[in-house]
């Protein structure tokens, strides 16, 4: 009955996502000081009780450079009512009862490695598509978003001309995942590449070319795209990120 009530309550509370997006559960950790290894093995030994109760593995990953993050869980969740419901519920213990996985004791281990903690519900893509972009990635670039009052539909049109102009230009589009309810930011932007190469390489097309991709996706010039992004933005952080493998 609680988690029933709960799941429709953050669902009359937030707008409804996109028929065809699905819901993520995003967590931005920083672990305690001296324990950020500690805290990575703590969330890996995990994973085995997500594919025991069928849920879709996250994407993991690590700070690199960048906002003082240290790590990204991205969980799909599928909707806020599956997550919070009593069928959920009753597989994640049955999982933890066939695998002997003594969730308490990773709640007490939380509790003494985690410095603090941002957790946001969030619509993004299809998570097929987001398993198939995460294939070979190794390295993420993650941006996170707080708009101006009255400009958050203007924020996300111009991630989406953005990713626009980037698909233009040959280079790998972020994907885009918007607020439901949680901690404030709006929206964040995950970039998804093979390694630092290749977040680092340059456009292959000429300067004349990328400038008329950039007026094909909407923008003045290229040169204009980051100051256009800014006039709707009160904050914005950026993180670098490395993929936390098994």
């Amino acid at each position: 009955m609680f988690t029933t009530l709960l799941a429709a309550t953050a669902i009359a509370l937030h707008p409804a996502p996109a028929a065809d997006s699905t819901v993520y559960r995003a967590l931005f950790l920083r672990a305690a000081p001296g324990h950020l290894l500690e805290l990575i093995d703590l969330y890996r030994a995990r994973m085995p009780v997500h594919a025991a109760a069928g849920e879709a593995e996250p994407v993991f990953a690590r700070h690199s450079q960048g906002d003082h993050w240290d790590l990204l869980l991205l969980y799909p969740i599928g909707t806020m009512a599956e997550y919070y419901s009593e069928e959920r519920q009753a597989r994640w213990e049955r999982a933890e009862r066939e695998i002997r996985y003594d969730g308490a004791a990773f709640d007490r281990e939380r509790d003494r490695l985690e410095a603090w903690r941002e957790e946001l519900f969030v619509s993004g893509p299809e998570v097929a598509m987001l398993r198939e972009r995460n294939r070979e990635a190794g390295f993420y670039h993650l941006e996170v978003f707080l708009a101006l009052p009255g400009q958050r539909a203007a924020l996300l049109h111009q991630r989406e001309m953005e990713n626009d102009y980037l698909r233009r230009i040959g280079r790998p589009d972020n994907l885009v995942f918007t607020r439901i309810g949680g901690a404030p930011w709006d929206l964040f932007t995950l970039g998804l590449y093979r390694n630092l190469q290749h977040y680092a390489e340059p456009s292959a097309a000429s300067d004349a070319a990328d400038d008329s991709a950039a007026k094909a996706a909407g923008f003045e010039s290229r040169n204009t795209i980051g100051s256009y992004l800014r006039s709707f933005l009160q904050g914005h952080h950026d993180t670098l990120l490395n993929r936390v493998r098994e």
